[in-house]
Order: structure tokens, then sequence, then C-alpha cells
């Protein structure tokens, strides 16, 4: 079935909005796939305008990009005025709360040492 060229100029939009998105989070479309649980040729064709995205993929590609819907399809923005973590340190942490308790007070120290050093 042919698209439109208006629904063309949408995905290519799209691709170069979610591109950018990932850039400003510090993502690669390695990291990206696999935060969606896909490929990295996907992100690329996702990003290229040669893939549609899935509608059913818009709320988690949204929450891992720390952005909304509306934002990723080219709506006004309509952030928190209060930032989180980054998705990478986000995944991280998340990783660091599931290891033993003695591991977590071993990276806390660590943080707690090279935060101490920054300031």
């Amino acid at each position: 079935m042919a698209i439109s060229k208006q629904e063309r100029s949408f995905i290519v939009a799209f691709g170069q909005r979610l591109a950018a998105l990932r850039k400003e989070r510090g993502l690669t479309q390695v990291q990206l796939a696999d935060l969606l649980d896909t490929s990295q040729q996907t992100v690329t064709a996702y990003e290229n305008g040669t893939r549609r995205v899935p509608i059913t993929t818009l709320p988690l590609l949204a929450e891992t990009l720390g952005t909304s819907i509306e934002e990723l399809i080219g709506g006004e923005a309509k952030r928190s005025a209060k930032r989180g973590p980054s998705p990478k340190i986000q995944q991280q942490l998340e990783r660091v709360s599931q290891l033993p308790r003695a591991r977590q007070r071993m990276v806390s120290e660590v943080l707690d040492s090279l935060l101490a050093q920054a300031r």
C-alpha cells in the first residue's frame, strides 16, 4: 500500500526527532535497541524513516527517552519541571538495586567518594 507525501514527510520527521532525542540522552542506537528489546537495524530504520514505529511501541519509546508521546510525534513538549536521571543511569541504578545488600553498600560508597571528589 502506497503512502501519501504527507505520511512520508511525517515518518521522516518522526525519525529525525527520534534520533535527536536519543542523542540528547546520550544513547547509542544499540543501547536504545536493547532498551526497546529490538535490533539496532530496526532503530536505524525508524530514524531514517524507512520503517514505521508500531503504535504499541510509542509509550515505551517515550518513557525510555524521558519525553511524551506528543513530543515524539511532533506536538508540544510536556516535560515536567523535575529532571530525572538519564535512561542509562536509571538502568544502572535498577541493576544495582538487584545486587546483594553488601554490594549495594560498596557501590554507594564508591559513588559517595566520587561525588565528594567532584565538589
